[in-house]
């Protein structure tokens, strides 16, 4: 960005040679860090000529634009986010307002937060946050979706991209659900990822660099100047483009030349470099191939012989030494090149929008992605000791994501012995176990959300009276972006249900059915059946609620003790409303297994009925009627939340309405600089063309010389004042300049058209009036009783012709006595109403000819005997009277053609004439005619259709 002028992709990167300080790239390492971040600092040894400081409310980054303007990393992403909008509306022609925007795998919850924002602010709403890696596996999948059956296969993933590096080994299967509401079972195939490793800091932007240094290096070895080229920002961005382009031509060839002009103090560069000295200076860097390799291996817990395939995806991958580390590492010689690196995850995100959005409709591909970093919670407990008699707090931890857990998915933490308002803190698990320390110190913060409940006491003391305590209940869910939320709290309790009255005496019917059930053995079976599962009910709810119940019954022993101890230890994670597949560990069981539970129960059953035979008349007088025990009422009772982030702080809503505001602003601004240009370019490009026009030999001899030195000043002032404006000058200012212009034109352009289409438009006319004329002549052979046009309308149509035929011939007279430089006596426009008036009639009459139905009379035998020994081509048939002329041979032809063209011809007669024999025709036979009509209409059409042209032109 520069002097209010906003440029993106190649424009941006020209620009960012000659001005690094103003252009911003990697914006992805800043988001979601604080400013004293270890990543932070890599960026600035990076790029050390930005001037960054820290935001004073949220601690993060800001760019230092220029004296009076700051930029932060999310209001930069999202002027991007907004140029890839418009870039898509307008390949699509349409507005487009939803986005799946792709993330590396290893964004934690702050980063992934402020790409969020970013999108906010572009206008976008974020359908998914999708990481790129899952985008990649997507997109593989989805053109091998018929490869894939119920057995799992894996494969691995090596993305080297511009910045960092990324392992994954995904697998794919086919697995079958049933719809809870139809009941239909659906089969699709989906996608598990089962490990990742990566290296954020390995990337081609670290070999560019590496590469960047040498060349330094070499320039100054050279001693063309006294000053370091390392001083100078804009020579190392130079350097910096270079060392990009050299590596890329060094990935096909073992040897290149590094050259750049005026690199510094007009001073010119050049260096042969070769492959292997660049593979010796990034020896390090190739040696780290292999630990992203092993991580992913060791995450997964799967084997090399288990992989099906290794691909690659990333430019980076090109390099031949990245390959050949990465054969030696898995043990392969070959290495999957089947997907296309530039586009793999952009198509992946794509599906993956469509399958979310209402507009598209697309074939199931489910998705396990993988919670890369464990979140747990950490809460107080107290707890009375009894050798020193003082309450005793210490935190106790739990896992509520563990590490690879798949999302999307919901969990319930249930907190147990709190009667009054209290915290937790959410914050990431064991780090220290799977992360390099570089990669540990990206973390500012391991503590994500510290939350504070308010109101439990109150819910407590309210409900405590009449019901049962079952905890305090916290729902969280990881969503489809991999963001963790807190939705609700709330405060449960379970009431028994009040018992119906009963009377004393049953009714006839209510014994005879109990004597029924009792005879038939389903009373008993249906009594052990409740009892079970009122036990396992019970038993559940003593487990949920363990905490509570053992501080009712406390015991001194130490067998009580240790109850309490592990009862405490338990995990107080519910996965409940898990939206991942907890159906899936119900498929794992086979055949065998159903069969021999089936089995079992069949053989328990009869074994029941048979005692319960023997035992039926003893029941039947002993046994009193079994009374159903009542279900409990559960009270929930939401509690008050206050959250409070403590990993990244949140710009305030008030900042963020600042950003969104500063964003719209510039791009207005952007559409009225575009608007302006192109106001500029309309006006150049007028001045230009119409003083080139002037010299062509066509507007020399419509125009006269003062007209065209008149024009040709008129010009060249407009062309000198387009070029002493400058940015302010308003667009209106522009449009008013070029409508002078053309009004001053207007009258010679108008003389020069008339002249050169003059010739088609008397050539469309002539050609308009032989067709009409060959119409009017079928229609005066057409006789009989029963006609299709009457004598009005044969009249109208002959006055017409006559009429414009007059017209024609005064019109050529007087133009032929103007000059071209004098306006035209006539127009084209009038030429082209002339037509239209001709073709409006013929299309009328040619309407009524096709929906016309000769009735139908009885003939006299006798006399079409006679006529047909008179003349030898008359039938004998039922039909209408029609004057027809015999088809007329070429000379024929020739001189109709000579007589319509003559133009001083007399006019056409209305008078009846006979043009030809008369005969009798079947009726069938006039569809022939209608046909002949069809084609002079088709003719008619060609002459519209040149009208029309008329018209516009």
């Amino acid at each position: 960005m520069r002097d209010g002028d906003r440029l993106f992709s190649d424009p941006a990167s020209t620009l960012g040679v000659r001005f690094p300080k103003q252009s911003y790239w990697y914006l992805h390492d800043l988001l979601g860090k604080k400013f004293t971040n270890p990543l932070v600092k890599h960026f600035q040894k990076r790029f050390p000529y930005y001037d960054m400081e820290a935001d004073p409310e949220t601690g993060t980054v800001l760019f230092k634009h220029d004296s009076e303007t700051k930029y932060s990393p999310e209001e930069l992403l999202a002027m991007i986010l907004e140029k890839a909008k418009e870039a898509a509306e307008d390949f699509a022609e349409q507005p487009i307002k939803e986005a799946v925007i792709t993330v590396p795998t290893f964004f934690n919850q702050a980063e992934r937060r402020s790409v969020l924002r970013a999108g906010e602010m572009a206008g976008l709403k974020i359908l998914q946050l999708m990481n790129d890696n899952t985008a990649v596996v997507l997109n593989y999948g989805v053109f091998r979706r018929k490869s894939f059956n119920s057995t799992p296969v894996h494969y691995m993933f090596f993305d080297m991209g511009a910045s960092s590096t990324t392992a994954t080994i995904v697998s794919y299967q086919v697995v079958k659900t049933k719809n809870a509401v139809t009941g239909i079972v659906d089969t699709f195939p989906q996608l598990t990822i089962k490990g990742v490793g990566y290296d954020r800091r390995l990337g081609g932007l670290e070999f560019a660099l590496r590469l960047r240094d040498h060349l330094a290096e070499v320039f100054n070895a050279q001693k063309k100047t006294k000053t370091d080229v390392r001083t100078n920002t804009r020579a190392m961005a130079k350097l910096l483009k270079e060392a990009n382009r050299v590596k890329h031509v060094l990935s096909a060839n073992n040897e290149h030349y590094a050259q750049v002009e005026g690199l510094l103090d007009d001073q010119d560069f050049k260096a042969r470099v070769t492959r292997a000295e660049v593979e010796a200076m990034c020896s390090d860097l190739f040696d780290r191939v292999g630990v992203v390799v092993k991580d992913v291996l060791k995450s997964s817990e799967i084997t090399m012989g288990e992989i099906t395939e290794v691909i690659l995806m990333g430019g980076s991958t090109r390099m031949p030494k990245i390959q050949q580390k990465l054969r030696e590492v898995i043990a392969r010689e070959d290495l999957g090149k089947g997907i296309n690196t530039d586009e793999a995850a952009a198509m992946g995100s794509v599906y993956q929008a469509a399958h979310l959005s209402k507009g598209f409709r697309v074939k199931k591909f489910a998705i396990k992605d993988a919670n890369l970093f464990p979140i747990q919670v950490e809460f107080e407990r107290v707890k009375l000791n009894p050798a020193t008699g003082e309450n005793e707090t210490r935190i106790v931890k739990r896992t509520l994501f563990g590490r690879l857990n798949p999302y999307p998915q919901k969990k319930v933490m249930t907190f147990n012995k709190y009667t009054s308002d209290f915290g937790f803190t959410v914050s990431y698990g064991d780090l220290q176990s799977f992360l390099q320390p570089e990669d540990l110190e990206v973390f500012d913060n391991t503590v994500l959300q510290q939350v504070v409940l308010s109101g439990v006491g109150e819910a407590h003391s309210k409900h405590t009276e009449d019901s049962e305590p079952k905890g305090i209940k916290a729902h969280f869910r990881m969503d489809d972006s991999g963001v963790l939320t807190l939705d609700m709290v709330e405060s449960v309790f379970e009431k028994p249900a009040p018992e119906e009255n009963e009377t004393d005496e049953e009714s006839t019917f209510s014994k005879l059915s109990s004597k029924l059930s009792n005879l038939f053995g389903g009373g008993d079976a249906a009594k052990k059946e409740g009892e079970k599962t009122d036990k396992a009910t019970e038993e559940g709810k003593t487990a949920e609620g363990s905490d509570d119940k053992a501080g009712e019954k406390p015991k001194d022993d130490a067998k009580t003790k240790k109850k309490e101890e592990a009862k405490e230890s338990k995990d107080e994670v519910e996965k409940t409303k898990s939206e991942e597949a907890e159906k899936s560990t119900d498929k794992d069981k086979t055949k065998k297994e159903k069969k021999d539970e089936s089995s079992d129960k069949k053989e328990e059953k009869k074994e029941e009925e048979k005692k319960e035979d023997k035992k039926t008349d003893k029941d039947d007088k002993t046994e009193p009627k079994e009374k159903k025990k009542p279900k409990a009422i559960v009270i929930k009772e939401e509690i008050k939340t206050s959250i409070e982030l403590v990993d990244l702080k949140e710009p305030s809503l008030k900042k963020q309405e600042a950003s969104k505001k500063m964003i719209e602003e510039l791009r207005a601004k952007d559409i009225e600089k575009h608007l302006l240009a192109k106001a500029q370019n309309e006006l150049e490009s007028f001045t230009v063309e119409a003083q080139d026009k002037l010299y062509q030999e066509i507007y020399e001899k419509c125009s006269t010389e003062e007209e065209r030195e008149k024009i040709r000043t008129a010009m060249s002032e407009a062309s000198d004042w387009i070029y002493e404006q400058d940015e302010k000058t308003p667009i209106q200012a522009y449009k008013d300049k070029l409508i002078d212009l053309q009004l001053l034109t207007r009258d010679l352009y108008e003389r020069v058209r008339e002249l050169e289409e003059r010739p088609k438009a008397q050539e469309a006319m002539k050609g308009m009036l032989n067709y009409t004329r060959h119409f009017l002549v079928s229609m005066r052979n057409y006789t009989g009783e029963d006609l299709p046009f009457t004598q009005v309308e044969y009249d109208t149509l002959a006055k017409l012709i006559n009429s414009t035929v007059a017209w024609k011939k005064d019109m050529e007279k007087e133009q032929a006595k103007l000059p071209p430089t004098k306006k035209p006596v006539y127009l084209l426009e009038d030429v082209a109403r002339k037509i239209a008036d001709l073709d409006r009639e013929v299309k009328y009459l040619l309407n009524k000819a096709k929906t016309y139905r000769p009735k139908e009379k009885p003939t006299n035998t006798t006399e079409s005997a006679d006529n047909s020994t008179k003349t030898g081509n008359n039938t004998k048939s039922d039909g209408v009277k029609l004057d027809i002329d015999s088809p007329p041979d070429d000379k024929s032809k020739e001189k109709t053609e000579e007589a319509a063209e003559d133009t001083d011809a007399a006019d056409i007669e209305v008078e009846e004439s006979n043009t030809g024999e008369t005969m009798f025709l079947p009726t069938f036979l006039n569809r022939g005619l209608v046909a002949c009509w069809e084609t002079l209409f088709t003719l008619s059409m060609s002459c519209t259709i040149l009208c029309h042209k008329l018209y516009n032109l």
